[in-house]
């Protein structure tokens, strides 16, 4: 049956540990795992390591789609993150930022320092699977979408789509969304498939657009704006990614970023319906008499499992049978959570016994 959180381990870490998902949950796991000498081996689908950290390249400018930006609470997080600075995948951003309403502009201020990646988000998730080289019993295999479990003797196995068989495994520690997790323990473990029932998820579909020359600022906003907060039924934040450290040399290049009731109302939708409603919800935020610059690309991603309903009550969950989830659908849905479930799931599972 699943263990909570808080139960304290004391016997000998797994010797051979497979982790489907190299999101930053899954990565935080195996990092702390392969630290320790254990055999990890990290599965993803994508064709690169991120989940919802991920970035989109096009020809002329590289999108964040997923998480913006991050904040940093917990002291354990702010160590790590001072060391991804200090590797240089990490610089603060955004500093200027504003939020809409329907009386304007103003400067948004919530006292909270925030962090995104350099040059992209994605580069910290990057960073972490590069670090996996410096250990000889970690590998991540990309490209890779396990699509089932198998119980045996020795331990566990794992297929892929095209039915390559891995393992076995003494311990497997899911990061995958709710949703997708409960696809493969379902048949194992009615405990953690419950748990996967209870944590219903919330769709978000993100846009970019791409114009061909600098936007202008609204009357008293700065030119150097990096993020808006927006007040509206569709849209509720925009960022400018070729203000982020590293970008400089992009065009003006904004992700959209829906609000999670209209998402969920539009989850459906065509890629190219959502992209517009978002662009033109963003016009709704300037001055009647704007002048835009012509588009160069307005496109849009749908993530279906974008973030957790609600906030959960524990860190990660384990069963005795050697299955085991975290990620940010059981601490909540900020890009700390989602480390330090994994961070904590990988110190958890080196008190286990073999």
């Amino acid at each position: 049956m699943a263990e909570p959180a808080n139960e304290t381990f004391s016997s000998a870490a797994a010797q051979r540990v497979a982790i489907i998902g190299a999101g930053l949950s899954g990565l935080a796991c195996a990092h702390r795992l392969a630290q320790q000498g254990v055999n990890v081996q990290l599965f993803d689908k994508a064709r690169g390591p991120g989940g919802r950290m991920s970035s989109k390249q096009r020809p002329s400018a590289t999108l964040d789609l997923g998480a913006q930006a991050f904040t940093v609470r917990d002291a354990r997080f702010a160590s790590k993150v001072a060391e991804w600075q200090a590797a240089g995948c990490v610089a603060m951003w955004p500093v200027h930022s504003y939020q809409a309403s329907a009386s304007g502009w103003q400067t948004h201020e919530d006292g909270q320092v925030r962090y995104c990646g350099a040059p992209r988000m994605s580069a910290i998730t990057r960073h972490l699977a590069d670090g996996l080289n410096a250990f000889p019993h970690a590998a991540l295999l990309l490209e890779t979408t396990i699509t089932a479990l198998e119980s045996t003797p020795q331990g566990w196995q794992l297929r892929d789509a095209n039915d390559h068989q891995y393992g076995t495994f003494d311990r497997v520690v899911i990061s995958a969304p709710p949703p997708q997790a409960k696809a493969l323990l379902a048949d194992w473990e009615p405990m953690l498939s419950d748990a996967c029932d209870a944590r219903p998820q919330r769709g978000c579909w993100t846009a970019w657009a791409i114009v061909d020359a600098p936007l202008p600022p609204p009357p008293g906003v700065d030119a150097d704006w990096q993020s808006l907060h927006v007040q509206h039924p569709a849209l509720r934040l925009v960022s400018r990614n070729h203000t982020k450290p590293g970008r400089e040399h992009q065009p003006e290049s904004l992700s959209l970023l829906a609000q999670l009731d209209w998402s969920d109302a539009h989850i459906e939708e065509t890629p190219e319906a959502a992209a517009q409603q978002l662009w033109e919800a963003f016009i709704t935020t300037l001055p009647p008499d704007t002048a835009l610059p012509p588009l160069v690309e307005l496109g849009a991603h749908r993530w279906r499992y974008a973030q957790p309903a609600s906030a959960g009550s524990q860190s990660f969950l384990y069963s005795k049978c050697g299955l085991a989830l975290c990620g940010d659908s059981f601490r909540g849905s900020r890009v700390e959570d989602a480390w330090l479930s994994g961070d904590e799931l990988g110190e958890a599972l080196l008190g286990r016994s073999v």
